[in-house]
Parts: C-alpha cells; sequence; structure tokens
C-alpha cells in the first residue's frame, strides 16, 4: 500500500530514506556523494511525486519505488 510520505513523522521518514540509501547497489552515478546529499536527493524525489513510499502489510517493510 501506498503510503504518503507527509503522513510519516520527520524522524521516521529519515529512518526509511536513510535504510534505503544503504542499501548494497543503491547507484547515484559517478560521483561519490554523503549519506547527507543522498538523503536530500531522495526527498526531493519524494516531494516532487519522482519516488513514492510503499509498505508491504505481508514483510512489514517499506520500499521506495520509482514512478513513471
Amino acid at each position: 500500500m501506498e503510503i504518503p510520505h507527509n503522513q510519516l513523522s520527520r524522524e521516521t521518514l529519515l529512518a526509511v530514506i536513510e535504510e534505503f540509501i544503504s542499501r548494497e547497489g543503491t547507484d547515484y552515478g559517478h560521483r561519490e556523494y554523503t549519506i547527507d546529499e543522498k538523503v536530500e536527493m531522495v526527498k526531493s524525489q519524494l516531494i516532487s511525486g519522482k519516488i513514492k513510499l510503499f509498505f508491504d502489510t505481508e514483510t512489514s517493510s517499506c520500499n521506495l519505488v520509482k514512478t513513471d
């Protein structure tokens, strides 16, 4: 189920984003970015609707998914 990012507390949203960017294989291009820079990039994509937050009730996990 889709969860609007603005319905999460700031701390919860930050934890979801940090968990997402810490996954192995997350690629941000040729340049190395700091954690803070990556968090801001993901937040920006959430706000613009380029990615959405989903919660899977079967696995009790969150995932950020790119939208078209």
